[in-house]
C-alpha cells in the first residue's frame, strides 16, 4: 500500500499547539475523502502515561482498544471523528522495552545494538504497520517535544530515514515554531523560528511547511523573511493566531489553503474540502446567546489538563444547545459541612470524575450529598460513580463506614472491590479494566432516554468494580442499577428515579472519550439540557 506520511514537529518552546495543528489538518484531508489515521511519537521513557501523574502529563486517554495514551489522542479524535487505536501512540519506553526485550530473546545474533539502526528501526517498523493495519491514505504523525531536546533525537533521525526511503512525493515535515511579539518595540521577531530550523536542517531534515504561532496575524513582510531564511517557498509558511477557540483552527489554516499545499507536496487530489458542517458549527459557537455554570469537584484543582476530555464534552454538549458552559475546577479537599454551600451554591450542576487515591475523597462525597439532596444536577465519571453508590449507602443505607477497599481496605462494608480477577499485588501499568465494553441499559431508565438504544458502547479506565452484594440493599432503598455488563454482572450505571431528583445519574465508565465536535455524548448532552430546563 502507497501511504503518504506527514510528520509534525516543534521548535522554540514547547506547548505550541503541535496536536491541534495535526487534528485540524487531519480534519481537513478528510473533508477531501482522503483517509486518514493519527499517531503521537512521545519520547519519554515511560511506557505509556498511565503510570504517570496529571501534574506532569495531564489526562490519560484511552482508545477504543484499551490504550492508555497521550491526551493530544483525544484532540484528534474530537476533531476527526474517527476513533483511534493503540497503534497512534508510541513512547521511547516502549520502544526501548522492544528493542531490549528482543536482545535477552537473541533477535540480533550477537551484534551491537545501537541506536542507528536497531531503535529507529524499531520506530520506523511502528509508523509503516500503522499504515499497513489502518489502510489509510494519509498518516499524520506528531513528535512531542521540542527538536533539539535530547529524547527526541531517535523520532527525528527515524523520520529522516523514512523521508529518505520514501521519497519527497510520499513524506513532508511540518515544522510548528513561534514568533514571538515584543510589545515594548513593536515587532514580530522572526529569529527563534530561523533557529529552530537551522536546527532540523543540522539533523538532516529540511521542513517542507512552517506553521508559526503568534498572537495576532503577522504582516506579509514577516511570512516574507522566513522563506528566504528558512529556504521554504513562500506560500508554504503559514500561521496560526492566538484564536478564543481551538475549533476555530481548521478554518485557519484552510483560508491559508494548507490543502493545497499539502495537496501539492504529496500529489494529493485537487479538491477542494468539504468544510460547510465546520463552518457552520463555528458560526453557531459565535451566536451563543446563554451561559450556564458547572462546578467540576476534583482534586487537581489547578490542572485543567487533567480533566481535558471532560471540560471538552462540556463545551461541546453546549454548543449542540447554543449555550456557552463556564466552568470551575474545586478543590475537593477543601470541602465540609460547614463550607460545602457556600462552595457549591454558585454552580448549576456538578461533576465527580474518575480518579485514583484517597486525596479529596471525603469532599467529593459531601459533594454529591449536596448535589442529591439539594436537587442539583449531577454527573458522575468512573470514580463519581463509585462515591456516588458509597454516599448512598452511608446516608440513605445507614451503612455508616460504607467505603470501598482502596480506600479501607478493613471496611466493614466493601461497596466496591477490586475487579474479580485481579489482585492488589499486580503491577500498576496496564493492568487495569480498559477499553471498549457493552453496557444493557433497562427500559423506563435516565441512561437510556438519553442514549434511545438498549445497548451502548463505551470506554473504561479502573480496577475497582461494586460489590453485588449490596445491590438488593441500595435498590430496596430507591437506588436504580440501570446500566449493565451482563457478561460479568458488573454495574456500569446508576441514576435516581425522576420523581426524586431531576438529573441525577453516575457511570462507571468515561463517556467524556466518545464525544466529538458534531456528536455531543449523551451524558453531558443531558446535564446541560437539564440545567436548562431547571
Amino acid at each position: 500500500m502507497n501511504s503518504k506520511y506527514i510528520f509534525i514537529t516543534g521548535g522554540v518552546v514547547s506547548s505550541l499547539g503541535k496536536g491541534i495543528t495535526a487534528a485540524s489538518l487531519g480534519r481537513i484531508l478528510k473533508q477531501k475523502n482522503i483517509k486518514i489515521f493519527m499517531q503521537k511519537f512521545d519520547p519519554y521513557i515511560n511506557v505509556d502515561p498511565g503510570t504517570m501523574s496529571p501534574y506532569q502529563h495531564g489526562e490519560v486517554y484511552v482508545t477504543s482498544d484499551g490504550a492508555e495514551t497521550d491526551l493530544d489522542l483525544g484532540h484528534y479524535e474530537r476533531f476527526i471523528d474517527e476513533n483511534l487505536t493503540r497503534d497512534s501512540n508510541i513512547t521511547a519506553g516502549k520502544v526501548y522495552q522492544t528493542v531490549l526485550k528482543k536482545e535477552r530473546d537473541g533477535f540480533y545474533e550477537g551484534k551491537t545494538v545501537q541506536v542507528v539502526p536497531h531503535v529507529t528501526d524499531e520506530i520506523k517498523k511502528h509508523i509503516f504497520n500503522s499504515a499497513i493495519n489502518s489502510k489509510a491514505d494519509v498518516i499524520i504523525t506528531e513528535i512531542g517535544g521540542t527538536v533539539g531536546d535530547i529524547e527526541s533525537l531517535a523520532f527525528i533521525e527515524a523520520i529522516r530515514q523514512v523521508k529518505n526511503e520514501k521519497g519527497h512525493e510520499n513524506v513532508i515535515v511540518i515544522h510548528t515554531t513561534l514568533i514571538p511579539y515584543l510589545h515594548s518595540v513593536g515587532e514580530f521577531k522572526t529569529k527563534p523560528s530561523q533557529h529552530s530550523v537551522k536546527e532540523i536542517l543540522s539533523l538532516g531534515i529540511q521542513p517542507d511547511i512552517l506553521v508559526c504561532r503568534s498572537e495576532t496575524m503577522p504582516p506579509d513582510h514577516i511570512f516574507d523573511k522566513l522563506s528566504l531564511f528558512c529556504n521554504i517557498k513562500r506560500s508554504h509558511v503559514l500561521a496560526i493566531p492566538d484564536c478564543d477557540n481551538i475549533y476555530k483552527v481548521p478554518l485557519s489554516l484552510e483560508q491559508q489553503k494548507i490543502d493545497e499545499v499539502v495537496s501539492e507536496l504529496l500529489k494529493l487530489n485537487k479538491t477542494k474540502p468539504d468544510m460547510s458542517e465546520w463552518h457552520a458549527i463555528v458560526k453557531k459557537l459565535d451566536n451563543i446567546n446563554q451561559e450556564v455554570t458547572v462546578g467540576i469537584v476534583a482534586k487537581y484543582s489547578n490542572l485543567s489538563d487533567a480533566y481535558l476530555s471532560v471540560i471538552e464534552s462540556l463545551k461541546i454538549a453546549g454548543y449542540s444547545l447554543n449555550t456557552k458552559v463556564n466552568y470551575k475546577i474545586i478543590n475537593a479537599e477543601s470541602l465540609d459541612s460547614k463550607n460545602i454551600n457556600s462552595m457549591l451554591s454558585p454552580f448549576q450542576a456538578i461533576i465527580v470524575p474518575g480518579g485514583f487515591g484517597n486525596r479529596g475523597v471525603e469532599g467529593k462525597i459531601n459533594a454529591i450529598n449536596y448535589t442529591r439532596i439539594n436537587k442539583v444536577p449531577f454527573l458522575g465519571l468512573c470514580l463519581g460513580m463509585q462515591l456516588a453508590c458509597i454516599e448512598y449507602a452511608r446516608n440513605v443505607c445507614n451503612l455508616q463506614d460504607a467505603n470501598s477497599t482502596e480506600f479501607n481496605e478493613k471496611t466493614k462494608n466493601p461497596i466496591f472491590d477490586l475487579l474479580r480477577g485481579k489482585n492488589k499485588n499486580d503491577q500498576i501499568g496496564g493492568t487495569l479494566r480498559l477499553g471498549n465494553y457493552p453496557t444493557t441499559l433497562i427500559n423506563d431508565s435516565l441512561a437510556k432516554s438519553l442514549y434511545k438504544q438498549t445497548i451502548i458502547i463505551e470506554r473504561h479506565r479502573h480496577r475497582y468494580e461494586f460489590n453485588n452484594s449490596y445491590k438488593t440493599l441500595l435498590a430496596k432503598n430507591g437506588l436504580i442499577f440501570s446500566g449493565i455488563y451482563n457478561k460479568e454482572d458488573l454495574v456500569e450505571v446508576i441514576e435516581l428515579p425522576k420523581e426524586v431528583h431531576p438529573f441525577f445519574i453516575a457511570s462507571q465508565f468515561h463517556p467524556e472519550f466518545t464525544s466529538r465536535i458534531n456528536k455531543p455524548n449523551p451524558l453531558f448532552l443531558g446535564l446541560i439540557k437539564s440545567i436548562i430546563k431547571k
